[in-house]
């Protein structure tokens, strides 16, 4: 089994679609916790005064 990973690995092709839908998840997941945090939410601080 391994020996049939690895030979997937070795593969330039795989490995171009493995990272690209690596980073795709990892920039969805920062979009995510952006979106979520509410630092669109907040007011400027000096509209209060």
């Amino acid at each position: 089994m391994f020996a049939k990973l690895k030979a997937m690995w070795e593969n330039p092709t795989f490995r171009f679609i493995f990272w690209t839908i690596t980073y795709f998840l990892i920039l969805l997941v920062l979009i995510y916790l952006y979106g979520y945090s509410g630092i669109n939410n907040s007011k400027f601080i000096y509209n209060e005064f």
